[in-house]
Order: structure tokens, then sequence, then C-alpha cells
């Protein structure tokens, strides 16, 4: 890849439709693989600024996979006729990999306008076997600018995909406005949610119960999801907006979080943001401050660029933090937060803002920096795909998107977004699973989330014992390794098979869960190695590189029961290591 980048340096060009704009590029190059392209866009003439597109082309050499925050389990390219996927402060993020089998970069990617619509593309070009990139900028209107302004970052090292993504991470929290909020210890230890478990089916002492039991198991909160709020249990909209108790479920909200926090949980709530139902209270007030009504909801969205939503909004979550002392906010649906399709920015009115964008970004800003006054270590959660650079500035942390009882997809989401995500805390789905079902099988959803703060999400109190031991030494397990899980160095390989093989490793010690029948390789010899079985087989192969090294190795069922102890003296080659399918075996290093 030599000259990668002066094979594309000069394919790189941006496109005004009908002459709109004055064009400027500079260029910057760092080392010799990694390229910053300033673009300006400077207006002719005041109006709505027409579709502007950004691109470039690479030679399809040695690139085997592409990786986006929305890629999901489809690692297949796109097509350059075909859509790209789009990008905003509330949804995804503008960047894209393209890699080898052996998880090498070959171009990553990104671009510094993570506030507005932006649709990102690498497709393959069948004519010359070339991938074609493009930011297309503008395609969602946007109020007249003077000047645009933003850079292209282009990474052509040969370094590991997840290296080059953080970098990109980090890049992003050095741009002015981009510095993500703190996370609290608390982000980082399991939780306990209603969501699956529950549903809207909530009553204060049921949740008292699940939070003891809760605690026993490990958990140090609860989210209390959807149903706190109604009694109307159809999931729907129609009666959002007015977020008071519903004192059918919950009779005295303040002395019920009192009884939660007596049993050493922290709780946070459930509010779909943007949502106001027909059949609120509020309805009439805000029924012409919406950007449009869903009708299949029964509810309207919100429009944040008029001060009187943004201050109501923020006045309920101030209310609920001071009045109840809940401890943190489960903020959902966000993304809806969009124009209609085709519809030109508006101003006036009332509004203080044309830009929805930027409406939101005050709005958000705002709830954080209003409720951290409140309460420092406040707890704020987004989920995917409404996550992001800007979003890291807003909330502590990112939820893998609904994805019940799906481990292998609980598995891809929370590693897709630990790649973008820096320190801010990355949780999984609600992790469920039948009562009924095999205890090892059960396990696998928490194996396969093992790399990111585990959500809980089971009626406690049903699923027997023996399951119950099973939860208990996952979430101890998530727990004792918790720094090393989720912040050590993180090594996801194969993202083209889905990550069947996961490293982490800090502090001379390394975690490998294995979810596939593949040889494993420790890298180097740490002091401790815990090898997790996220197979159905009841072995695990390792193929050791290092120097030799004898270890004491405890071997551990799915429920934490020992089922051998061996000593093994690991040299150069393959060995077979006796780990039972949902199991784990922990190795501590003989000192010579």
């Amino acid at each position: 890849m030599t000259n990668l980048i002066d094979a594309l340096l000069p394919t790189v060009n941006v496109v005004s439709e009908e002459d709109f704009f004055e064009i400027s590029k500079t260029v910057e190059r760092t080392e010799e693989h990694l390229l910053f392209i300033g673009i300006r866009l400077k207006a002719k003439r005041d109006g709505i600024p027409p579709v502007c597109t950004i691109s470039w082309s690479i030679p399809a050499l040695d690139i085997h996979s592409m990786w986006h925050p929305g890629v999901e389990r489809n690692r297949a390219f796109q097509i350059d006729w075909g859509s790209g996927f789009n990008s905003r402060n509330s949804s995804q993020a503008p960047v894209t990999a393209l890699l080898n089998l052996a998880g090498r970069n070959r171009m990553t990617f990104a671009f510094t306008d993570v506030l507005n619509k932006i649709e990102v593309k690498a497709g393959i070009h069948e004519e010359d076997s070339s991938f074609l990139c493009s930011l297309k900028l503008f395609e969602e209107p946007v109020p007249s600018l003077e000047v645009y302004e933003a850079v292209l970052r282009i990474d052509t090292r040969d370094i590991p995909y997840h290296e080059a993504l953080a970098e990109v991470s980090r890049w992003w929290e050095g741009q002015p406005g981009l510095e993500p909020a703190g996370v609290p210890d608390a982000a980082l230890r399991p939780m306990y949610s209603t969501w699956y478990s529950y549903h809207q089916e909530l009553t204060d002492a049921a949740l008292e119960e699940e939070c003891r039991l809760a605690r026993e198991i490990g958990c140090d909160t609860i989210i209390v999801d959807d149903g706190w709020q109604t009694d109307d249990n159809n999931r729907g909209y129609a009666f959002t907006g007015d977020w008071e108790v519903c004192e059918t479920k919950i009779p005295d909200m303040k002395a019920h979080v009192d009884r939660v926090h007596d049993l050493g949980m922290k709780y946070m709530l459930w509010y779909s943001v943007p949502f106001v139902g027909r059949k609120s209270r509020v309805w009439d007030i805000f029924k012409d401050k919406v950007l449009k009504v869903e009708e299949g909801l029964d509810a309207g969205v919100l429009d944040p660029r008029f001060p009187e939503v943004r201050d109501y909004l923020l006045h309920i979550y101030q209310q609920a933090v001071t009045e109840w002392g809940i401890d943190g906010l489960k903020l959902d649906f966000v993304d809806s937060f969009q124009p209609r399709d085709g519809e030109l920015p508006v101003e006036g009115g009332g509004r203080d803002y044309r830009s929805i964008p930027e409406a939101v970004d005050r709005l958000f800003t705002d709830i954080m920096q209003s409720l951290k006054s409140i309460k420092p270590d406040i707890l704020i959660e987004f989920r995917q795909s409404y996550i992001g650079p800007l979003m890291r500035k807003y909330g502590n942390i990112f939820r893998a998107g609904d994805c019940p009882n799906d481990s292998i997809q609980n598995r891809v989401r929370t590693l897709d977004l630990r790649l973008l995500s820096g320190d801010t805390a990355v949780h999984s789905d609600m992790i469920m699973f039948n009562p009924h079902e095999d205890t090892a099988s059960s396990a696998m959803q928490f194996i396969n989330s093992l790399f990111s703060v585990l959500q809980i999400s089971v009626r406690l109190a049903e699923i027997g014992e023996e399951k119950l031991a099973m939860l208990r030494f996952w979430t101890d397990f998530s727990r004792e390794y918790s720094d090393v899980l989720l912040r050590g160095s993180l090594s996801p390989q194969h993202p083209e098979l889905l990550y069947p093989i996961v490293t982490a490793n800090k502090d001379n010690v390394q975690v490998i869960a294995c979810y596939a029948e593949m040889v494993i390789t420790p890298q180097g010899t740490p002091e401790r190695l815990a090898i997790v079985n996220g197979t159905y087989t009841d072995n695990v192969v390792v193929k050791w590189t290092s120097d030799p090294a004898v270890y004491v190795a405890v071997i551990k069922d799915c429920r934490g029961e020992v089922t051998e102890q061996l000593t093994l003296e690991l040299r150069k080659g393959l060995l077979e290591v006796p780990v039972p399918r949902a199991g784990a075996a922990i190795l501590t290093r003989l000192q010579s």
C-alpha cells in the first residue's frame, strides 16, 4: 500500500450543484499514510445550500471486508450505485473502514461534521475493481450559511483495523465541542432492567423485590423502563408526554426510590424524549410545536427549535432528579428529531433555531450540564443507533440496540459500539432467556456480552437456583475482570466473521473469549489468563507462541463450579484445554 495516498489524493473532488459555493481544499500529511483534507465552502449567494459531494477512489487491493457503525451482521461490500448509510448528530457516525482478512486497515476515513446529516458511502465499482467513496452534504436541507468548513481524515496505514478506529475516536474527542461526558463508576457495573422481564406491568413492590434479588447477584442499578408513567399497557405513546407517576403502580415515587437506595441500588428512569401523545394533558400545549405526527404511535414528535419545548423537557428531568432522587435517565427515541422528507428549514413563529440538529445539540447539552450540576455522577443512557461523537458529550452509557434473546447479535452490537466509543460505557442489550432453557445455553447470553457492561432482564425469582448460580458466576466474573474487559486493550478478531475470538489485555491480565471452534493465540505470557468457552465443544485449542511457561489452571463450568484443576506446561505449539461449554479456565502463571 506504499503509494495508496499518492494514488487517491488526485481523485479527491468536491462538487456543488448549481455552482453555489466557492470551493477550496487544503492538504495536511502528518505521516506518510495519514491525510487530512480541509474542505471550505463559501456561499456565493444567500439561500438553502444545494447538495454537495466530496468523492474519491482507491483501487480494491487486499480489501475483503467493510466496517461502519451501522454495518450489523452484513459485512458485504456496498455497490457504488447503491445507497450508503446516513450519519447525523443523533444517529451513527461518519466513518468507514476497509480491511483485509488479517484485520489490517487498508483505508479508514472519517469526517468532522458529526452534527448534520451526511450520506456516507464506499461502494465497489465493478468496471475497474475500485472503491468509489463519497460524503454527500446538505441532502437534508440546512439553513443558509456563509461558510462551511470540515476536515476529511483518510488513514491507509498498515495497522490493525481496531487501532485505526480507536484513533478516529480520539481524533473526534479532540475536536472543539466534542469532549465526552465523564463516566461514573456505576456506569461500569452490571445493571438490572425491567423491560424484557416486566414490560409495562410494573408495581413498586415487585420492583423492590427484584432489586433485592438483583443486588444479591451483583447488580448495582435498576433501570425502570416504560410503564411507570401510565396505566395504559398497550405499548403505545398516546399517553406519553405528561411524565407523571402512575399512582396505581407506584403510589409514592420518592419513598419507592428511597427503599431501592436502602437496598444498595441506584435508580434510573426511562423517558421517550421526543414524543407527546394525543391523549396526554400537554397535547393542547404542544400540538402546534411538533415536527410531525406519527399516526401509528398516536403521538407527535416535539420540535426542539422552540425554547418552550426544551424548557419543558429539561424541567421534567430536573424535577425527577431533585424531587424523586433518581440517579439517572434512559433517554429513548432521540433519533426521531428529524424533519419530514424534503422539508425546508423554518424560522420565526417562536423558534429560536432554524436548524433542527443545532436545537437538538442545545437540548441535550443543557440536559447534561443541568443534571450534572444537581448530581455530578448522573447516569444517562442512549442506545444504538443514536451513538457517535456528539452523543458521547450528552451521555455516558451506550447500550446495544434491542435484540431480545439474540446472544450473537448482542456480541456484534456491543463490540461494534466498543470500537468507536472510547471510555464511554458500553452496555449489552438487556439479557433474557427462556427459564426452561438449558443452563449452558442460557449462559451464552452472558458470555457473548462479556466485553460490555451486563444488563439483565429476567424475573429472578422464577428462573430456579441453577440459573441463579449461573447468573452469579458470570456477573461475578464480569466484575472481577471489569478493568480488563472494559478498560483494557481490546482486540476483536475477524470482524468479517462477526468476532469469533475477542481478546482484552490490561496490567498483565488477559481475557480471551472464543465463540467458534477456532484456535486461540494468547498474547505474551500474562500473569493471569482467563479463557472463556463460548462454543458447544468441551475444549478450547490454544496455540502458544511465546516462551515456555507453567500455569495452574482452574476449570469451571457455566455455574462457576470447579470441574478440574491441573498444571499446564505451555510450549510453542498446540494444546487442548478441557474447558466445558459455556465455562471458563482461569490460568495463573507460576514464577520460575
